[in-house]
């Protein structure tokens, strides 16, 4: 089979289409004090999954901290933001690391919810975070 990725333009964007098939998916628990996104990264490098799509994921976070539009972030202070939604993707970069971008929705002990990108290095888990990924296995 050969790869297939088509670039094509919509309203102004640019649309990559790649082709491929799901692989082997895994049920995991990110620890204690582990940060989600690493974390999730972690379990990718140990699963040898090079790319994977994360399909949700059950637990709480420490604290908080999401990218904004305007590039920056907006810290959201625990203990114990419950992630509401999450979803993501996990790919492999050229130099063979693994690079998570996961977005989500959280809600902190007062009922407040907030929404954006999940920055590396500043979510811990609070107690356990339960998390399903799929690989993916792109067309070569």
């Amino acid at each position: 089979m050969t790869s297939h990725i088509a670039n094509t333009q919509k309203a102004g964007e640019l649309v990559k289409v790649e082709t491929g098939r799901m692989g082997r998916v895994a049920y995991a628990r990110i620890a204690p004090n582990e940060d989600l996104v690493q974390g999730i990264e972690k379990l990718c490098l140990a699963e040898g999954f090079q790319n994977a799509f994360v399909r949700g994921g059950l637990g709480s976070l420490v604290d908080a901290c999401l990218g904004t539009l305007d590039g920056g972030y907006q810290e959201i202070n625990g203990p114990a933001v419950e992630v509401v939604s999450m979803a993501g993707e996990v790919r492999s970069l050229a130099e063979g690391t693994l690079s998570a971008s996961l977005a989500g929705i959280v809600a902190d002990t007062d009922g407040n919810v907030y929404g954006g990108p999940f920055l590396a290095g500043w979510n811990p888990v609070c107690m356990t975070f339960e998390v399903t990924l799929e690989e993916w296995l792109p067309d070569n």
